[in-house]
């Protein structure tokens, strides 16, 4: 049985219905993220977790204990906000112990559990300061420190870092995920940024329009998308239209080209269907192994450092490749013709 267990969950605010039919395991340990831009429901379903919002259908249940109905303080379950949510006129130590207090423990049992947080976020030596005397990503890792003192059994974490600055935002995450590794805590984190949610989840919840598009390893997510929505908005794509020859067996038309997919396609001969492709697997020239060429014009390139991304136009639209910065290799110059190459396996034949 799943640790966190969300069955057919609805929220509907009067007319709109903003969460549709949610459901979702999560095992214990596991760190979850919930990712979609604004206003797909994602923190809606969070927030009814937490117990902030009550659902209007469906079912949560932590450990095998049906929680849905119990208020947000019966529910054992820690909250981190993107705005910190500190109390100003108490301390780093007041702040963080404020749960324990609130739960009658002792004062000795609470300074022992408010020093382990401290040395947790690596703030020991900043106890006694108040919230204003402390920077952005500080006053985020009391707010952490602050959700886990009181040992709960799930974490929320509700855009944590969107009110930072780029820099504090990696560093926080890894320290966040670090942190959730080290006490084996069960945690769903919310966030609209595709790359925050690749690089520390252990699966993804990609919602769209109040439904969970697809549930997924990063891996997953980024190289076999399940639906145009999570393929345009995780990581970057190129879309190129294609017609379809031979249904069958696979076989489109692409730029004028012929090419064969070797998988059955759902369109039927003649229809127009969408291909995807991400930049990084396309290359300049003919590559070794690759078997779809087409003929371009160079377009654009941006010199970003380490990667150059080249804008390709071919019959059909634009193409986006990534190449690595070579020294002795200046780019190709804009107005260039080249050819392009990929392997026919890495065409995304995308579902509506």
């Amino acid at each position: 049985m799943a640790f966190l267990d969300i069955q057919h969950l609805e929220k509907s605010f009067g007319p709109t219905r903003v969460v549709k039919d949610f459901n979702l395991n999560i095992e214990k340990g596991e760190f979850v993220s919930f990712l979609g831009p604004s206003g797909c429901g994602k923190t809606t379903v969070l927030r009814m977790v937490a117990g902030f919002e009550t659902p209007t259908s469906g079912a949560i249940r932590i450990d095998g204990r049906g929680v849905t109905g119990l208020p947000a303080n019966r529910r054992n379950i820690g909250m981190v906000f993107q705005g910190y949510a500190l109390f100003p006129n108490l301390t780093v130590e007041e702040n963080i112990g404020f749960g324990l207090k609130v739960a009658g423990e002792g004062k000795a049992a609470i300074a022992r559990r408010v020093s382990e947080m401290l040395e947790l976020i690596g703030l020991s030596d900043l106890g006694g300061r108040y919230p204003f005397q402390l920077s952005g990503g500080q006053q985020q890792r009391v707010a952490l420190a602050r959700a886990l003192a009181p040992r709960p059994q799930v974490l929320l974490l509700d855009e944590p870092l969107s009110a930072l600055d780029a820099k504090v935002r990696i560093s926080l995450r890894e320290e966040i995920r670090r942190i959730q590794r080290d006490l084996g805590i069960t945690a769903v984190f919310v966030t609209h940024d595709q790359e925050e949610a690749l690089s520390i989840s252990d699966r993804i919840v990609v919602m769209h329009q109040g439904v969970a598009d697809q549930v997924g390893t990063p891996f997953e997510i980024y190289n076999r998308p399940a639906t145009r929505f999570v393929a345009q908005f995780v990581g970057t794509l190129n879309l190129l239209d294609a017609d379809v020859m031979d249904a069958a067996a696979g076989k489109v038309r692409l730029g004028g080209v012929p090419v064969v997919l070797n998988r059955t396609l759902s369109g039927r001969s003649g229809e127009r269907i969408s291909l995807a492709m991400r930049p990084e697997t396309v290359a300049l020239g003919r590559g070794e192994g690759d078997d779809v060429v087409l003929s371009g014009r160079i377009a654009e390139v941006h010199f970003l450092g380490s990667v150059i991304r080249i804008r390709v136009a071919v019959d059909g639209g634009l193409l986006a490749l990534d190449t690595f910065n070579q020294p002795d290799r200046p780019p190709p110059s804009v107005g260039a013709s080249v050819e392009i190459s990929l392997p026919h396996r890495d065409l995304l034949v995308l579902a509506a």
